[in-house]
């Protein structure tokens, strides 16, 4: 890293690269936990017994708040992503913004919407 003072444009189309393929998969699965939610159930349990109703009724609503808390926290990594895009496009994509320093590509690799490097975010604790 040395002195850089920020990732060059050629380093920076990589990541967006990297972060535009990432955000797709983010979308698609965002897709499918939002249709696992509003969808009816597909197994109607009309013609079956009392008990086994209720528990397969309790088993959907589980499975339901289940798939609504994942999809709140796709829909946080997924702004996350986007905001990481627009980084890139200010050309302040990768400056750690505790300590102004360039984060580590192994870390952008990891983490591609990372705001702080490894250092700033152990301080945090």
């Amino acid at each position: 890293m040395g002195d850089k003072n920020r990732y060059s444009d050629k380093e920076l189309m990589e990541f967006k690269k990297l972060i535009l393929e990432k955000l797709e998969v983010a979308q698609e699965d965002f897709k499918m936990y939002r249709n696992s939610i509003t969808q009816s159930d597909e197994n109607d349990v009309q013609d079956t017994s009392p008990t086994f109703k209720v528990l397969e009724e309790g088993a959907a609503t589980l499975s339901k708040e289940e798939a609504g808390k994942l999809a709140q926290r796709q829909s946080k990594f997924i702004q996350h992503l986007k905001a990481a895009l627009i980084r890139i496009e200010n050309k302040t994509y990768g400056i750690c913004r505790d300590t102004g320093r360039l984060i580590s590509k192994e870390r952008l690799r990891a983490v591609p919407h990372a705001t702080l490097s490894i250092d700033a975010k152990n301080n945090q604790k």
